[in-house]
């Protein structure tokens, strides 16, 4: 999965003090913004179809990289093969909170799915979270192999976990961290994980009490509260 996000000015190299950076537009409103997006979207379809057919997606990333910033220049997106359909566009906010109007409001616009395409407001769940295997510098880490230890709250409906591969203690900092979340993200979906996941934590060394991902997936899914939107939507990483 590759994810791709208009980087805010101050991202960039810095600029000369003299030449103030104008601020990065959004839209007053998301429905407008979503609409706008949708007509872009028709626009380049035949564009993206032929660059995805010929395995070259490069070539349309600036174009969808603009079109997505006019909805919201904070939001990300990723060109998927899709779990019902041949492609999956995916636009996600992170779940944060500011950012869920406009999420809201591009999937509210959004076609119906259809043999060639599946649209999705956030990073939808894995089929099968232990099928997967991701790169991460020189390491190649299944997910087959991590291991949560979940503790419910059972009044509040949601989980603390911690997150254990064989392999964090051979990792960066930062590539420790994208493994603590990566193999939940997959396994819940990223709007799953951020509503029912409280604290999680990274286990260097295995702790007791362990349980696979699939089996964090159906803890999770049992939880009192949760809806079944989760139990249906899915995609691939």
């Amino acid at each position: 999965m590759s994810w791709f996000r208009r980087k805010r000015r101050d991202e960039d190299e810095p600029p000369d003090p003299r030449t103030p950076w104008p601020d990065e537009p959004v839209p007053a409103d998301p429905a407008a913004a979503a609409a706008e997006f949708w007509r872009r979207w028709d626009e380049l379809l035949p564009e993206i179809s032929a660059a995805l057919g010929e395995g070259e997606p490069h070539r349309v990333e600036t174009l969808l990289l603009d079109a997505v910033a006019r909805v919201h220049p904070a939001l990300q997106f990723s060109l998927e093969r899709g779990h019902r359909s041949i492609y999956a566009l995916v636009v996600s906010g992170q779940e944060d909170p500011a950012l869920r109007p406009y999420t809201d409001a591009w999937k509210a616009a959004a076609p119906p799915d259809d043999a060639l395409w599946e649209y999705h407001d956030s990073v939808p769940p894995v089929p099968d979270p232990e099928k997967v295997t991701v790169n991460l510098g020189e390491h190649r880490i299944a997910l087959a192999d991590v291991r949560v230890v979940a503790q419910v709250d059972e009044a509040e409906h949601v989980v603390d976990v911690a997150v254990h591969h064989p392999a964090m203690a051979e990792l960066a900092e930062a590539a420790r961290r994208a493994m603590t979340f990566l193999p939940l993200d997959a396994a819940l979906g990223e709007r799953l994980a951020a509503e029912r996941l409280r604290r999680v934590e990274t286990a260097v060394a295995e702790p007791t009490g362990t349980i696979s991902l699939v089996e964090l997936r159906e803890l999770v899914r049992g939880l009192g509260g949760a809806d079944g939107w989760h139990d249906t939507v899915g995609g691939s990483a």
